[in-house]
């Protein structure tokens, strides 16, 4: 019996990827586990580096770039582990912290999906998870007032690490247990049993917001999602994606979101509010960050 399938997906991140095997290597512990990389037609060496250095790693060798989801689905169907970890090539353990996740989830059998705390190089906090962009929250987040304290206060953002609110924005907010909607991708525990049940990641995300799709379906058939800080991992950031590739992506994964999941006014509604929301960072965000920022709010209200 296999523990723990890793998936990683990579995409000319090589360095990070020899970075990232290594540390599982080494801080694995006890648990059983396979190494699954799925490789997104890097163009870097980084097919040829694995095979020199790992002969125990399966390795999928993609012909194109078939973004996150999708890649990470050929590595699941292939998995034979009784919990699947989906983990970014950008990231690198500094503890045995898999053997511990692992048997935390076996006794907590409710939760189907959860996540570690994310430390930046530096060793500061990273953002991880939040809740589901209802009309409100995406109203709140592209029009400022999430960040208002005495209003902004009362509402869980979307992603709260980005909020300028005193109660999500610290770091202590990071540090406790919590029982959030969706969680990072970049560290993403599943069960086995919950991809029988709700399916595979929906392939008509390229990157980002997949996994709060994944998420909200896994939520809707009684699941628990859990962030837990009492583990950790480094996170860099940008392995795999760099600029502004984030955020257009970001608008353009919650349009498909709102697409599948909502009706077609709440659908209407959202695009009018991340038109607005991107206008009104072409000016806020222009005038403190300057023309990179304009060029990619302008792309962003396009694609919105």
């Amino acid at each position: 019996m296999i523990d723990l399938s890793i998936i990683i997906v990579s995409y000319n991140s090589k360095d990070f990827l020899i970075s990232c095997i290594d540390s599982i290597k080494r801080y694995a512990g006890s648990i059983k586990y396979e190494l699954i990389i799925v490789d997104n037609a890097s163009s870097d060496g980084s097919v040829d580096e694995v095979k020199k250095r790992y002969k125990e790693v399966i390795l999928i060798k993609n012909n194109e770039n078939l973004g996150f989801g999708k890649a990470n689905n050929i590595g699941i169907k292939i998995a034979k582990g009784e919990y699947i970890l989906l983990l970014n090539s950008d990231t690198f353990f500094k503890k045995d912290i898999l053997t511990k996740m692992v048997s935390w989830m076996r006794i907590n059998p409710e939760i189907g999906i959860s996540s570690c705390l994310l430390r930046n190089i530096d060793g500061s906090i990273q953002g991880n998870g939040g809740y589901f962009p209802t009309l409100f929250k995406v109203f709140a987040w592209m029009f400022f007032i999430e960040d208002i304290p005495l209003i902004g206060s009362l509402i869980k953002p979307f992603h709260p690490m980005h909020a300028n609110i005193p109660f999500f924005k610290g770091d202590e907010f990071f540090k406790k247990v919590r029982e959030f909607d969706w969680v990072s991708g970049a560290f993403f525990l599943i069960r086995n049993k919950v991809i029988k049940e709700v399916g595979y990641f929906d392939q008509d995300y390229f990157m980002y917001t997949e996994e709060v799709d994944y998420c909200f379906r896994a939520k809707k058939t009684g699941w628990r999602i859990v962030y837990n800080p009492d583990w950790y991992i480094v996170h860099r950031g940008g392995g795999s994606s760099a600029g502004g590739f984030s955020i257009i992506s970001e608008f353009q994964g919650i349009k498909i979101f709102y697409k599948k999941h909502m009706s077609k006014l709440n659908f209407q509604f959202l695009r009018l509010f991340l038109k607005v929301g991107a206008l009104l960072r072409i000016v806020v965000m222009g005038l403190i960050k300057g023309k990179e920022a304009i060029y990619v709010y302008k792309k962003a209200f396009e694609v919105a």
